[in-house]
C-alpha cells in the first residue's frame, strides 16, 4: 500500500432538475470537472431528501420523483479544487457545497486482464 496523499473532497449537494445553461447542472459540473483535468468525478442520486427550504423530494411522491436529490463528489489536491471553485460558483443558483480533507490511499486506473 502506497503511503497516504492528502487531497480534498469536494461535495456538492443539488437538485436532479436544476439547470445551467439549457443542460442538467450536475452535467455541466462534471464536463468542466473532466475540462479541468480533475481526477475524477461521481454523481450519486438519492432516494430522498430536502434542503434549506424544508421541501422533501422523494420517490415515494410521483409529482417530486423527477427532481430528486444529487450528490456530486469531487477529490484532488487542494490547489485543484480551489482552481475548480470559481467555475463551480458559476454555474451554482442554489445548493450546497462542502470541503473536506481526506487521505487517498489509492488511486490508479483499473488494470486490464
Amino acid at each position: 500500500m502506497q503511503i497516504p496523499n492528502d487531497a480534498v473532497l469536494l461535495r456538492i449537494f443539488i437538485g436532479e432538475s436544476d439547470k445551467w445553461q439549457h443542460k442538467p447542472l450536475y452535467e455541466a459540473i462534471v464536463l468542466k470537472a473532466r475540462e479541468m483535468h480533475l481526477a475524477g468525478a461521481t454523481v450519486l442520486r438519492g432516494q430522498m431528501g430536502f434542503g434549506k427550504t424544508s421541501h422533501l423530494h422523494t420517490t415515494k411522491i410521483l409529482r417530486l420523483s423527477l427532481d430528486l436529490p444529487l450528490v456530486i463528489e469531487i477529490v484532488d489536491s487542494e490547489e485543484k479544487i480551489n482552481t475548480f471553485l470559481p467555475a463551480l460558483d458559476e454555474m451554482m443558483g442554489g445548493g450546497l457545497v462542502t470541503l473536506e480533507k481526506v487521505k487517498v490511499l489509492h488511486y490508479r486506473a483499473g488494470e486490464t486482464s
